[in-house]
């Protein structure tokens, strides 16, 4: 089967405002939930390995891989779910699919929050915590090729850059919620609170947001894409065409992926472990940085709208290459002014947003209705468990064994180096919008 897209499915799959709406919506809440948590523990993955990986008399550099080590595990669990769901969600439709997902992901990420400890309960903790993260990859996998499906196949014309621009302006939105719920709580408790409980806070409340997407998914209708495909002639399964699409949408996002994660959500305990800075200090860059990630997104998908998804993303992976060494150095010095300090770790998130705004779209453009949900899912899981689930494994680790604080600056710029590669290459495909995401 090629992955090209197949003919536009014509007048009655056109999505009605209310419609294009709600399937936004809907579509954004999850992802937002599962980027708040994945932002939570990456803030709190010194608390983290301090309450489950670190037994009496281990170290806190070893706490700290073992910490990454069952983040990197939940990324690799990504193409699972990804296949499972997305397969599911191609042959049953975008909304039950969706709405299973979200009751994974929240009870999962809830459970968290009320975990005993290592001191309560020895070995048995970690296990606990690991499996819980599995449950997240997998219910993770299988989020983000439904929600791009309903938010490209609803999209009014014209405007699918925009919408699927959406899923990561979420994304930066549930990384800055769990910044930001971090940074108040290290503002309003104690080092020992944060230790003891306070850590706990930000997973349990996953619950009620996880109630409210819920409520939304019951009330969205399926896709007019997914109803036209589904009174169309049984469609032949896919073929070497869907899996070349897989690998090249895969390497077209990594510079995203890596950079993404090195810059959002590493960055704290990096500049904590390595730069010796304070735990508020470090939120503060955080959130400066995913403020500038937020702000650079939905431009930059309305941007590919008019101009095409390639050239943007371009723009964002190039810049990375060029930039990346010189804002990290500007961290490391430390008669830099403060203000330049800020500049520097917003202006890093800004270029990501670059290659984030567009990307979802671009990935949905790739493949035909029939297999959107498995393909796109499959090229983003891939991508997110190889490059975003071990940045923080590779950058602890190497910058552990070699003392090169530059890793990060070296990591993000190799892997958007690639991604510029596989950008240029066109595998045949228009990048600019279709008439249809049919």
């Amino acid at each position: 089967m090629s992955a090209g897209p197949a003919p536009g499915p014509g007048p009655r799959a056109a999505a009605r405002p209310g419609h294009s709406r709600r399937a936004l919506l809907a579509g954004s809440v999850g992802n937002f939930i599962e980027w708040y948590e994945f932002g939570v523990y990456g803030y709190f993955a010194t608390v983290v390995a301090a309450r489950f990986f670190t037994p009496e008399g281990g170290g806190e550099a070893e706490g700290l891989v073992k910490t990454y080590a069952s983040f990197a595990l939940a990324f690799f669990f990504r193409p699972v779910g990804a296949a499972l769901f997305g397969r599911l969600g191609d042959r049953i439709g975008r909304r039950p699919v969706l709405i299973l997902v979200i009751v994974l992901m929240t009870g999962a990420t809830t459970l968290i929050g009320a975990l005993p400890t290592y001191d309560a309960v020895g070995a048995l903790a970690p296990w606990l915590l690991t499996l819980l993260r599995v449950v997240q990859g997998l219910s993770a996998g299988g989020e983000f090729g439904g929600a791009v499906s309903v938010m490209t196949e609803s999209a009014p014309p014209g405007r699918r850059g925009l919408y699927g621009a959406w899923q990561s302006f979420t994304v930066a939105l549930g990384l800055l919620g769990g910044a930001g719920a971090a940074a108040l709580l290290a503002t309003v408790l104690s080092e020992g609170q944060l230790a003891e409980w306070g850590w706990r806070v930000p997973f349990l409340l996953t619950l009620p947001l996880g109630l409210g997407a819920l409520w939304l998914r019951l009330r969205l209708d399926e896709t007019p894409s997914f109803r036209a495909e589904r009174e169309r002639p049984a469609a032949r399964p896919p073929g070497r065409g869907t899996a070349r699409a897989i690998v090249l949408g895969a390497a077209r996002i990594m510079g995203w992926s890596a950079a993404g994660y090195t810059f959002l959500v590493v960055l704290p305990s990096y500049l904590q472990s390595s730069l010796d800075a304070t735990f508020r200090q470090a939120l503060v860059a955080t959130v400066l940085a995913n403020l500038g990630f937020a702000l650079a997104i939905l431009p930059a998908g309305l941007l590919s709208d008019r101009v095409g998804r390639r050239p943007v993303m371009l723009a964002g992976a190039c810049l990375v290459v060029v930039l990346a060494l010189p804002l990290l150095d500007l961290l490391q010095d430390p008669g830099a002014a403060t203000a330049a300090k800020g500049a520097a770790v917003f202006a890093a998130g800004a270029v990501v947003g670059l290659m984030a705004g567009p990307g979802p779209a671009m990935l949905a453009e790739m493949f035909p209705t029939n297999v959107r949900y498995t393909g796109l899912g499959l090229s983003y899981a891939l991508s997110n468990a190889v490059f975003s689930g071990c940045a923080g494994l590779i950058v602890t680790e190497t910058v552990e064994r070699t003392g090169n604080v530059d890793v990060p600056a070296y990591y993000a710029a190799a892997t958007c180096a690639v991604s510029a590669l596989a950008l240029l290459g066109g595998g045949g495909r228009r990048d600019r919008e279709e008439p249809s995401c049919g």
